[in-house]
């Protein structure tokens, strides 16, 4: 077996490998000669190379799922296939320190925060999925005839085709095992296009699919970017049935023009806004505790993360206050450090981005309540893409780091009076992917929730998610529900039988 990505137990150092495409069951360099230096967003070294994808590659690749749909994996049992699929996250954890030290070298991410959610997660999005279709029923109708000998109705699930899946950086692991998992346990084949940042923990699943025995071309991988790139060919091929993105609402608009050649189903969830109301009512231990999470946890590279937190006026002060000391209470640093609860920036052109809204805060008149630049690193450190975690208060809701994602841990807090403008500032944003509430008072609780103009609503709590329910975005936020049921309901086609009797 080609070992593109093989780490050494517990070694972030060892990790450091090219990335190569995965079609048809084999690692290849591909055919376009092009490359391009993966970079550790810890110290900026230099991983390893991550070749690029062609036309030629992402054809191959789509060619290849094709061709597995009618092989043994279309042929298999659905017991067969969710047995296949459990062995895949047995493999996945039983080759964790390899998953774990790949995610951390390539996001950054503390070994604290992968261990406990990246991996475990990207590991259980298999057999979770395999739970399901293995127990979902379809419809049955006995159907009266004009000569009383009846008929009956019943409807077949059947696999979509071959799926174009196409994950983020934030979490790359987990979300793009969130779009496998359930299309593989509906019968689907996949070709994967990971983010171009984070490159590592996809190819490392080519050899996991490998070692248990997957049929050739059931999943593929190709690297490379969006527009001109393995991006763009993916999204355009024809022999693509259905499109799956995590990421910028502004791709997303240019996958689904690129889907609708075709009349191709996409599911998209996309850039959010996310605000957090706390009402005076709250309890302020809770609150704190689930902010600091929501605006601060994996650096805010989270797409349910909080960004605007509106705040009742009586209790306001304190509860800016308790989060200024929370922040600086974070401890930035090497992700395998004893302590370390924040990591860097994914890359140094986000840093850019992120930076550049910290100094726009400032233009627009906010007042810094606490970080806002570069910390001070250590000498090993210093070439990172690392950012203070930030809170401002005093913009106003027209100001840009009030409107626009900015994907980094930073937060602005403005104060509310009453429960009818908070319901507005919350929902005035074009956005509508997730928000928190925090309030003891049950009947608010369920008033106000209902009333959230958002996909996900979390009710004195943060990233809690049964992963039973539906998940996705509404306005600019993202099309389509996955989770449980709902992600049956994208990766399978109905098809209605109806025989006389």
């Amino acid at each position: 077996m080609n070992k593109t990505v093989g780490i050494e137990k517990g070694r972030l150092d060892s990790a450091r490998r090219d990335a190569l495409h995965f079609i048809d069951g084999a690692f290849t360099t591909g055919s376009t000669g092009r490359s391009w230096q993966n970079r550790s967003p810890i110290d900026n070294s230099v991983i390893g190379l991550v070749h690029e994808a062609g036309e030629a590659e992402v054809d191959a690749a789509v060619t290849a799922a094709r061709r597995a749909l009618t092989g043994e994996w279309g042929r298999m049992s659905v017991e067969a296939r969710c047995t296949l699929l459990g062995a895949v996250a047995d493999e996945i954890n039983r080759r964790f320190d390899e998953f774990l030290a790949a995610e951390c070298l390539d996001t950054g991410k503390p070994v604290s925060l992968a261990s406990h959610i990246d991996i475990p997660r990207g590991a259980a999005n298999f057999k979770m999925f395999t739970d399901v279709i293995k127990t979902v029923s379809t419809e049955f109708f006995p159907t009266p005839t004009p000569d009383g000998t009846g008929a009956i109705n019943y409807a077949l699930r059947k696999p979509k085709g071959v799926i174009g899946v196409i994950s983020p950086w934030n979490l790359p692991l987990l979300l793009m095992t969130w779009k496998v998992g359930p299309a593989l346990a509906c019968g689907n084949t996949v070709v994967v296009k990971p983010s171009e940042e984070t490159p590592l923990t996809t190819t490392l699943l080519g050899e996991v699919m490998n070692a248990v025995g997957m049929p050739k071309g059931v999943f593929n991988v190709v690297h490379g970017f969006g527009p001109n790139s393995a991006g763009e060919f993916l999204t355009r091929h024809k022999g693509v049935d259905a499109i799956t993105f995590t990421g910028e609402t502004r791709t997303g608009e240019a996958i689904m023009k690129a889907a609708a050649d075709g009349v191709r189903p996409v599911s998209f969830e996309l850039g959010g806004k996310n605000a957090a109301i706390v009402f005076a009512d709250a309890d302020l231990d809770k609150a704190i505790e689930g902010t600091m999470r929501s605006a601060f946890a994996n650096c805010g590279q989270v797409c349910l993360g909080t960004e605007r937190v509106y705040v009742q006026r009586p209790v306001f002060e304190d509860f800016v206050a308790r989060l200024k000391a929370g922040a600086e209470g974070l401890k930035l640093g090497h992700p395998e450090d004893k302590g370390v609860t924040l990591g860097p920036l994914v890359s140094q052109e986000h840093r850019d981005k992120v930076l550049s809204y910290y100094r726009k805060a400032v233009e627009e008149g906010a007042i810094v309540v606490t970080g806002g630049g570069i910390p001070e690193m250590p000498a090993h450190l210093a070439e990172g893409a690392w950012v203070q975690p930030t809170i401002w208060t005093g913009l106003p809701e027209t100001a840009a780091v009030v409107r626009e994602e900015i994907f980094g841990p930073c937060c602005h807090i403005q104060p509310f009076d009453t429960e009818e403008e908070a319901i507005h500032l919350a929902n005035d944003t074009p956005y509508g992917l997730a928000c928190a509430v925090w309030t003891e008072n049950l009947s608010r609780a369920h008033r106000v929730a209902a009333r959230m103009e958002v996909g996900l609503c979390w009710v004195n709590s943060w990233f809690l998610r049964d992963l039973r329910t539906p998940f996705g975005g509404s306005k600019a936020s993202g099309i389509g529900r996955e989770g449980g049921l709902h992600s049956l309901e994208f990766y399978t086609e109905l098809s209605n039988v109806c025989i006389k009797l």
